[in-house]
């Protein structure tokens, strides 16, 4: 007596979904991201979009002496849409208000991304909201301007940085001699 096994016919698979990027006016991602929802909705044709995100990341500035902490887009006038590209879904999204087109391929059949595409950009999104980045970026050895403090209007290059306390060590020469000054970001500037 031998088992029999029950195979079970797999329900018809869809088109699988893909990471496209659709262009959309520059400031305007979160409101594409909205409207597109909004419209998917209407239309009930959810089976046929996945996620859709406005890449972005924390960073942090001195605001007025005190650190806030503002969300940044890192693809400027982008969103990912993940959807099954077909004639309905492509109309849907190209005809969205503030949606310019979609990026890559044809004019009428855009080439997806690969998913280690995204995922690259989904992890860089999450680093920024595990360890906000700061909005300007110092390197050892750039010459910056002191523009506040007793050292204004001074020039100097930067010898070490210091994210954590959003402090920078500066070399400033004061008669003649080399002094390192430790200054809160917020107190220099770029030259």
């Amino acid at each position: 007596m031998s088992e029999e096994q029950v195979v079970t016919p797999e329900a018809p698979a869809g088109l699988p979904k893909r990471w496209y990027v659709v262009h959309a006016y520059s400031g305007m991602e979160k409101a594409v991201e909205r409207n597109l929802r909004e419209r998917i909705d209407r239309a009930g044709v959810q089976d046929k979009f996945g996620r859709i995100l406005v890449p972005t990341e924390e960073v942090v500035e001195l605001k007025n002496g005190k650190k806030a902490v503002t969300e940044r887009r890192f693809f400027p006038g982008y969103v990912l849409v993940e959807m099954v590209m077909d004639d309905e879904s492509w109309h849907l999204v190209k005809h969205t208000s503030k949606v310019t087109g979609f990026v890559g391929g044809a004019k009428n059949r855009p080439a997806p991304i690969s998913e280690a595409e995204v995922m690259k950009i989904v992890n860089q999104m999450q680093e920024g909201v595990e360890k906000p980045r700061p909005k300007v970026e110092w390197t050892v050895g750039e010459v910056v301007r002191v523009k506040e403090g007793p050292f204004t209007d001074f020039n100097g290059s930067v010898e070490d940085v210091n994210y954590d306390k959003s402090k920078v060590r500066v070399s400033v020469t004061i008669f003649g001699r080399a002094t390192p000054v430790e200054l809160d970001f917020g107190q220099v500037e770029k030259v």
